[in-house]
């Protein structure tokens, strides 16, 4: 058969000729294809986004070290409060130490959102200290300071009153997001609250100069504590260095692969059925099998570059509208899983398509051509 029959411009034809027959089946094919795209660039972009919020909160409150009780996790909402106060005063007596800020953290149940209690001026002091936009910090005990993020996603403004784990406190401050929490509250109050008197979480230490030479100093101090270095809790900030994210991760990649190759298997099995006589015409025509299979996968092909573009713009859109409703939660796309989930598409609809396209393939033509 000569090239004009057999050529890209030939398939696309078939493919929109198919298209037209069944727009109903193909639009079903696209949408699910998309539904893998979106599934696994929002899971990954989610988790993603918040490790790296996260991160860059953590290092924005101007602190070189961070000293955690023994096997502590760095995700700060599962930290427990096992610290004595008073080793904050053994660091702070170190020759390296500029700057110690005791912290305690709590986590409100019903958001999930941490809570920083907070001694103000050695927080402070770590690093350029707080930028109100509006109020001042807190001066009594059921006063609390907001970040510009929570203030716009509670719709809060100072003087109005917020329950943060099950208290009211009453906003006294909204300042610059970027230090750490989304809410402050005096440290005693924090302490109060938990029943844990003179014990926190974690200490903020920032040094003079000599960041290695101080952590080594805080080691000697209690060697059984999780001292970290700014830097090297920053780059734990990452769903490729977390081993116990990567099996969720793989999981909702499966998923994503599943429900496109699903999709497409029934879709190709039943176009094959429906086009028996038609694939018998081709092959009476000169259609080898390669060339029936090549349509077949060919057709599909479209119809997971399709889903994936569809796919790609459902997730920015999303984005977009999360930003504006949610700026809370921080969704991190990054070009690599883009491209990612377009192959992973690819690689689920061809796998769906395959088997019809073997079977279509085998069709004997004269039996092709009076099924019915």
């Amino acid at each position: 058969m000569n090239d004009s029959t057999n050529g890209p411009f030939s398939m696309v034809q078939m493919f929109w000729g198919n298209l037209a027959a069944r727009p109903l089946r193909c639009f079903l094919s696209i949408i699910a294809i998309a539904i893998q795209v979106v599934l696994i660039l929002m899971i990954v972009g989610m988790t993603s986004g918040v490790l790296s919020d996260w991160g860059k909160r953590v290092e924005g409150v101007g602190a070189d070290i961070v000293v955690q009780p023994p096997n502590a996790s760095i995700f700060f909402a599962l930290s427990s409060a096992v610290m004595p106060q008073s080793f904050g005063d053994e660091i702070e007596k170190l020759p390296g130490v500029d700057v110690v800020s005791p912290t305690l953290f709590m986590t409100d149940q019903k958001t999930m959102m941490v809570v920083y209690g907070i001694d103000y001026d050695s927080y402070k002091a770590l690093g350029t200290g707080f930028i109100f936009r509006a109020g001042r910090p807190f001066q009594s005990p059921d006063e609390t300071i907001a970040d510009d993020i929570a203030a716009q996603t509670r719709h809060l403004k100072v003087g109005d009153t917020v329950t943060l784990i099950n208290r009211p406190f009453k906003v006294s401050g909204i300042v610059v997001h970027g230090k750490g929490a989304r809410f402050y509250v005096p440290l005693k109050t924090a302490q109060d609250i938990l029943g844990v008197e003179n014990r926190v979480s974690v200490f903020f230490v920032r040094s003079k100069g000599d960041t290695a030479g101080l952590r080594a100093q805080i080691l000697a101090l209690d060697p059984h504590n999780t001292v970290r270095s700014m830097s090297e809790y920053v780059s734990l900030m990452s769903s490729s260095k977390l081993p116990e994210l990567r099996p969720f991760i793989r999981t909702m990649v499966v998923l994503g692969i599943l429900v496109s190759f699903l999709v497409v298997l029934m879709n190709m099995h039943t176009m094959v059925m429906e086009r028996t006589r038609e694939i018998g015409i081709l092959k009476a025509l000169g259609f080898t099998r390669f060339e029936v299979m090549e349509m077949l996968l060919g057709e599909t092909t479209v119809l997971a570059f399709a889903g994936s573009l569809t796919g790609i713009v459902i997730t920015f859109l999303a984005q977009a509208i999360l930003k504006q409703t949610t700026p809370s939660l921080p969704i991190l796309i990054s070009p690599g899983w883009v491209l990612a989930s377009i192959g992973l598409a690819l690689l689920g609809a061809a796998l769906g398509a395959t088997v019809p396209a073997i079977r279509a393939a085998s069709f004997d033509p004269v039996d092709a051509l009076a099924y019915e």
